[in-house]
């Protein structure tokens, strides 16, 4: 019996590997797509058979038609497209760019919109399909210095609840997975601007603190479920449920609430050239109490051990906010 297909956009590490885990461990044939061919080289001998790799850039619609048509073509047509790419900016939003909004927004925003394109002729015509993209609770409360992120992951959240309203009665779904913090390593991939070096001290505790990020193999498994079962809407951890349900009651509230949260964060500096974590070493305590998001970011491949990975990259796995990369 040959095994039902799934897409991974953002796949080689990160969140998107650690629902390529799950994928695999229920039977799929799990094809991974992202930029960097070692990444992908790299997940793929750790998940062994059933796993094919492909070079793909979620920007670029028409090579997601073509990998889409690969992926068809040589392993049968796909039963589930996930879009995890991602790409986490940290800073004050004094200290972004235009080009980091569009930057931003060609990833989270374009990207899903394009992975949705490709895959739904054939998902129609079959009547059948589940489409996921991975958003953020930062797409729903903007917390200060992720602008460009939340802008972008707000716009994911709206596309894919429309579409799944569009979908309704036509044997396809569309899952909007709306994480919190989690543990994937992303704070290693992340890039930070203004302060980078203090940027990257609350952001790595953030991101690595069990009491504030959830556990990305537990998060994975529930975002999975709820793909599969075709739920319009996945959230990942108490907090993201109630921020849903406090920014809906009190709006105003919340956002004065993210307002006094940015005091606290560091001042704007006018640097606006990006640093990626790797290259910001954390003060030996701070390290301390990020061990656990070190040994998530050894896990899931976000750790530089290639040159590749040195240079920013769009398939980052939401993550750390988005995931929660």
């Amino acid at each position: 019996m040959t095994a039902p297909v799934a897409l991974i956009a953002g796949g080689s590490r990160g969140l998107g590997l650690e629902i390529a885990r799950e994928l695999h461990r229920r039977g799929f044939h799990v094809a991974l797509g992202a930029r960097d061919e070692a990444e992908l080289a790299h997940a793929a001998a750790e998940l062994g058979d059933r796993t094919s790799i492909h070079v793909l850039d979620v920007t670029d619609a028409e090579r997601m038609r073509a990998v889409v048509g690969d992926v068809t073509h040589a392993h049968g047509p796909i039963d589930v497209a996930v879009h995890v790419a991602g790409i986490i900016q940290v800073g004050p939003a004094q200290d972004m760019t235009i080009e980091q909004f569009d930057r931003a927004l060609d990833i989270m925003a374009r990207g899903p919109i394009h992975l949705a394109w490709a895959v739904l002729p054939s998902m129609r015509a079959r009547r059948r399909g589940r489409i996921g993209v991975v958003a953020s609770v930062g797409g729903v409360v903007t917390p200060p210095h992720l602008l460009p992120y939340s802008t972008a992951k707000s716009a994911a959240i709206g596309f894919t609840d429309g579409l799944a309203a569009e979908l309704a009665g036509s044997g396809v779904t569309a899952t909007s997975i709306v994480p919190g913090l989690m543990r994937t390593g992303s704070h290693d991939q992340a890039e930070f601007t203004g302060n980078a070096a203090a940027e990257h001290v609350w952001f790595s505790l953030a991101a690595s603190l069990p009491i504030v990020s959830a556990d990305s193999a537990r998060a994975a498994r529930r975002m999975v479920d709820g793909v599969l079962a075709g739920r319009p809407l996945v959230t990942i951890t108490p907090l993201t449920w109630m921020a849903y349900r406090v920014h809906g009651l009190m709006p105003a509230t919340t956002t004065r609430a993210m307002g006094l949260a940015a005091r606290f964060l560091p001042r704007a500096t006018g640097r606006t050239e990006p640093v990626t974590g790797h290259h910001l070493p954390l003060p030996r305590p701070i390290a301390a109490l990020a061990t656990l998001g070190r040994r998530a970011a050894a896990r899931n491949n976000e750790t530089p051990h290639r040159t590749a990975l040195s240079r920013p990259s769009t398939d980052a796995a939401d993550d750390g906010t988005t995931s929660g990369r």
